[in-house]
């Protein structure tokens, strides 16, 4: 009789368990893996330690291409966000100004010597690129419109040399203006309590969904609970122009774009296109994870420059840009990213939106010297008054090891900009605005770039009786 009520029994058990979902016996959600360890392991990979050797700098540190005078070295050390799988990354402009030698270590543990692209001493970003043999893993973009003070963010850097060091805190304000003397200022800075310790420069700023929010900074030595990060959203327009194809490639596309966030009027429930299984699969451009705030940014046609290959494809003003070639569009870094290592002559497959429609169309890519402009030596002469010739490292090398060139001045117009900002004969240009000035068409990319009216003025910088001298172009049409 017992043993029939435990047969009973057993049977009665069998049947609870085959009547309850699976998923009431299912393991509990394990505590210790918060929003914090899963978006370490989800970004980690993107993260690079940035270790360098730097000229002991004088009072004039801050000055982009200032003289160096001393020969005694240190070791330097930052880090680095990968925004690009072909080995590009960000940093802060001061990481790696006057270093000799940079050298970027990525999370597997092998090391790459890196040479800076370009930098803009105004935002205190610079543009680095790695060689590497195989795609790497890049960051996923965020957003700083909609950051709330309170919110929790994580930092992750090489602090004090500590490689891949992860701190927490929280946004504790926004929109802070820091002046560090008269030389050095930021704007418009992210404010966290999150550590940020030096060797923490130039790495992310991230919201709990693994989403880059800021580039940080690491400014008050000494501060308890105050660190500053510089918003996404300008990183991503100062970085675009920095591997603008124009300048990297020397081709052109023609278009004139603007980065824009939340869903365009209109455009609400719009699908956003997909990459083919084949695309996926050949694509080195895309391997970050699409995240909400990538689907909430966009990027909109304002205009297309006249005779472009942007204007003769069909793009007009007010087009959304979803797609080119393989990789999805979501900003105006995305787009340069795109159009970067392909030749004058291809053509390349665009995913437009407009009016609610998704129309496909082909931008064949032409040579810059193609972009109606005057000729080079000519436009530099109507702008600035001014005409220039290359000269080797030579000429330059002994004010500062990182300089590579420059443009001398033969001649020049005593009415001109140039002449007026205190330009003479004989002085060597090596930078205009944010660029170093090897060539007539590095000169030409400034002075036709779309943005230049907001460069105003048009910061300069020259070597005369082997000092660098910077000044100011004013006015410049």
């Amino acid at each position: 009789m017992r043993a029939h009520h435990i047969v009973g029994a057993a049977a009665a058990l069998a049947a609870a368990i085959a009547f309850f979902p699976a998923r009431v016996l299912a393991a509990p959600p394990n505590p210790r893996r918060t929003a914090v360890v899963e978006v370490v392991e989800r970004v980690r990979a993107a993260v690079v330690n940035i270790h360098s050797e730097r000229t002991v700098r004088g009072p004039a540190a801050e000055e982009l291409f200032a003289h160096t005078p001393s020969q005694n070295r240190i070791n330097g050390m930052g880090t680095g966000i990968l925004i690009d799988p072909r080995g590009y990354l960000v940093t802060n402009q001061h990481v790696v100004e006057d270093v000799s030698v940079i050298r970027v270590r990525l999370s597997d543990g092998t090391t790459h010597s890196a040479r800076v692209l370009t930098r803009d001493h105004d935002s205190d970003l610079a543009l680095l690129k790695i060689d590497v043999s195989r795609p790497l893993p890049t960051m996923p973009l965020g957003t700083s419109s909609d950051l709330m003070v309170g919110e929790t963010v994580i930092a992750i850097g090489n602090a004090y040399g500590y490689e891949h060091t992860v701190t927490v805190g929280v946004i504790s304000a926004l929109k802070r203006d820091v002046t560090l003397n008269k030389e050095i200022s930021y704007k418009q800075l992210i404010q966290t309590d999150a550590a940020i310790n030096p060797g923490n420069s130039g790495g992310p700023l991230l919201n709990v969904n693994g989403e880059l929010i800021g580039v940080n900074v690491a400014i008050r030595a000494g501060a308890q609970g105050i660190g500053f990060a510089i918003p996404v959203d300008s990183m991503l327009r100062t970085v675009a122009g920095m591997l603008s194809v124009r300048r990297r490639n020397g081709t052109w596309h023609g278009l004139v774009c603007r980065d824009c966030v939340g869903e365009p009027e209109g455009e609400k429930g719009a699908a956003t296109p997909e990459a083919s299984a084949t695309e996926k699969a050949v694509s080195h451009a895309v391997t970050a994870p699409v995240t909400a705030a990538a689907l909430a940014r966009w990027l909109l046609v304002e205009r297309t420059e006249a005779s472009s290959p942007a204007s003769r494809a069909g793009l007009q003003a007010g087009d959304i840009v979803l797609r080119a070639g393989n990789l999805q569009v979501s900003c105006g870094l995305d787009l340069e990213r795109a159009f970067l290592d392909r030749p004058a002559g291809d053509a390349v497959p665009l995913v437009i939106r407009r009016k609610g429609e998704e129309r496909s169309l082909k931008l064949v890519l032409q040579p810059v010297e193609q972009a109606g402009a005057p000729a080079g030596a000519e436009l530099i002469w109507r702008k600035l008054g001014i005409r220039l010739t290359p000269v080797g490292v030579e000429a330059v090398a002994q004010n500062n090891q990182q300089l590579h060139g420059g443009l001398a001045v033969v001649e020049i117009d005593s009415a001109g900009l140039a002449s007026k900002a205190g330009v003479q004969r004989g002085d060597i240009l090596v930078g205009l605005h944010q660029w170093e000035t090897l060539t007539i068409e590095n000169v030409n990319f400034v002075l036709t770039h779309p943005d230049l009216q907001t460069f105003h003025p048009l910061r300069f910088f020259i070597v005369r009786g082997g000092q660098i001298h910077k000044g100011w172009f004013q006015q410049v049409e």
